[in-house]
């Protein structure tokens, strides 16, 4: 099969029909043999029954139903899970996305070698608190992890086949899905200008709170894409540095006390000091967080997926 689209939605009862009848005309235009995989991520309103009704007249929509809102990341491991196609296309429901996009998106996978091309809304329908909010973590994301992508949030992206099946995504970090393929050994990640288009139907479903979690989710993909496999890496060293000032720190009122006894001076209690206090705090943390690496250290040694690696290509195997 050459394609599948996967589409994850929520309360989106308005737009399934019309999109579904889209894709399907884009891809009989283009020859592309495909199927549209439809996550309805516990929705409250008729979009099953849309979907459902989609898929008895039209084999190649298939659809899945969560029983509860679990979120995007989770809709998207599903549809990845279930995807054949040899590119993976993902899209939201709402109709901001344009199915016009799909082959030339095919045709930088098939022709140009990507692995991953990631939409890049350049002229957006969006309230002017959302296009500020987004420069800034799209900013972030492209210095933390040294993907020059403009838009790494766009729901329009394009796949390879393996790239889908290699990742594990949860949480929110459906915003990052570049930053784990770049982990997972996949760096040809290319960008498309692609049309958004104004809400047709419904409201957004994606509150002010979707910032905060963001950013703690670059702190997290950060965090486990450099030191997911070797916790001892960070942890180890920010407690032996926090470890070894605080000695030096105690050291250094040891060492003045025994200056003035040695001068027969009275000397000040130690304890009197508040930076022995800092120092006993400093060298406690330092302690704690060493410990912490090598209890991190202790759970990857017994992970089942200590020893998977990605195998590129293979000869007289």
């Amino acid at each position: 099969m050459d394609l599948s689209v996967v589409i994850p939605l929520y309360n989106e009862e308005e737009s399934i029909h019309e999109l579904t009848e889209w894709i399907a005309r884009v891809c009989s235009s283009h020859e592309l043999s495909y199927e549209i995989i439809f996550i309805d991520d516990g929705s409250s309103d008729s979009s099953w029954k849309q979907i459902m009704g989609m898929a008895v007249n039209n084999q190649s929509v298939k659809g899945f139903s969560f029983r509860r809102n679990y979120g995007k990341a989770a809709a998207l491991h599903t549809g990845f899970f279930i995807a054949t196609g040899d590119v993976v296309i993902t899209m939201d429901g709402d109709l901001q996305d344009s199915p016009d996009e799909i082959p030339e998106l095919v045709r930088m996978i098939r022709d140009q070698g990507y692995d991953l091309v990631s939409g890049w809304k350049k002229k957006r329908y969006d309230p002017f608190i959302k296009r500020i909010t987004s420069k800034f973590y799209n900013g972030t994301a492209r210095w933390s992890s040294g993907i020059k992508l403009h838009d790494f949030n766009c729901g329009l992206k394009a796949y390879r086949l393996e790239v889908v099946k290699s990742i594990e995504i949860f949480g929110e970090m459906h915003r990052y899905i570049p930053m784990l393929a770049k982990e997972a050994g996949f760096r040809n990640i290319g960008e498309k200008i692609v049309e958004h288009r104004a809400r047709k139907y419904g409201v957004t479903k994606y509150g002010l709170d979707r910032f905060m979690k963001g950013y703690l989710d670059l702190l997290t993909i950060g965090f486990i894409t450099r030191f997911g496999k070797s916790p001892m890496h960070l942890f180890g060293s920010l407690g032996t540095l926090m470890f070894f000032i605080g000695f030096i720190m105690a050291g250094y009122l040891g060492v003045r006390k025994l200056v003035f006894v040695h001068n027969h001076l009275r000397a000040p209690l130690v304890t009197n000091s508040p930076f022995f206090f800092i120092a006993l705090a400093v060298m406690i943390i330092g302690s704690l967080l060493f410990l912490t690496g090598f209890l991190g250290e202790l759970i990857n040694r017994n992970s089942s997926e200590r020893n998977n690696y990605l195998i590129k290509d293979k000869v007289n195997s």
